[in-house]
């Protein structure tokens, strides 16, 4: 029988945790069914998402990211910090990385390194935003990913698997779907919890989801500055606000190597 092994890396941003592969030799091929098998917490590896570091002609790499039912994604900001830290642990050099996803070219920076830890402090920049929408207190905006965000009162009692996968099926939001965020503003923080379309469930947290929060408590209570608080851990968002756009959005956060090995695919 040819089994063919697959060598993989674990990473968690804030407790959304990813499989990461080193494919830039392109040896490695895997389907929509693997990655979902891979992905699967019980009978895999378990993890929010798969990840594929490929090589790039014009940057220091490319992202290719698939949710965990197996479709390829758009953006994700964890992940995203987490791709760079796995980078620098391949011997991809420099303080400064420039990667392609999705939505296109990204630039990370490492902050600190934890070395004992394996703990990387990253800030990624997201894409500009030039157009979102607001109705009642609620905002649909695209931070690479797509996001609905409510404010909410309550939020540590909130069925956020329930009520995000309504929303997420909403009429609304078809054919496609959107992402979920449910925002509570305690003592000058916010705190945030996101139902993830294409994991279908709460994740510890969500970088593009806290970004996507972070703005529209921007735009709905005018504060700019503040902790973000989620399940998995604490980020730091920063944008700067002009007419009709919203630029320099960096997200910053930890990025975790968590252990390696090998699977048969």
């Amino acid at each position: 029988v040819n089994v063919i092994m697959i060598h993989f890396y674990k990473f968690h941003g804030n407790g959304n945790d990813f499989i990461l592969i080193d494919n830039r030799k392109s040896e490695v091929n895997i389907n929509k069914q693997q990655i979902n098998k891979l992905c699967d917490r019980r009978t895999g590896i378990g993890a929010d998402g798969l990840m594929q570091l490929r090589h790039s002609d014009t940057n220091d790499f490319k992202m290719d990211y698939y949710n965990s039912d197996g479709n390829i994604a758009s953006m994700c900001g964890n992940g995203g910090r987490c791709i760079v830290a796995f980078a620098n642990m391949l011997g991809i050099k420099g303080k400064q990385l420039n990667f392609e996803a999705y939505d296109g070219v990204h630039t990370a920076i490492i902050e600190n390194e934890h070395t004992p830890d394996l703990v990387w402090d990253i800030s990624l920049q997201l894409s500009n935003i030039n157009s979102f929408e607001s109705n009642n207190g609620t905002y649909f905006i695209d931070t690479g990913s797509p996001h609905h965000i409510e404010f909410v009162s309550n939020i540590n009692n909130m069925d956020v698997k329930t009520v995000g996968k309504e929303i997420r099926n909403s009429d609304k939001y078809k054919p496609y779907g959107t992402n979920v965020n449910f925002v509570e503003i305690k003592n000058n923080s916010i705190f945030v919890r996101t139902f993830e379309r294409g994991v279908e469930d709460e994740t510890l947290s969500c970088g593009t989801g806290v970004t996507a929060s972070a703005i529209a408590t921007y735009l709905n209570y005018g504060k700019k500055q503040f902790p973000i608080k989620t399940k998995g851990g604490d980020f730091t968002v920063n944008f700067e606000v002009h007419e009709n756009s919203i630029t320099d959005i960096w997200l910053r956060g930890p990025a975790q190597f968590v252990f390696q090995g090998e699977i048969s695919n």
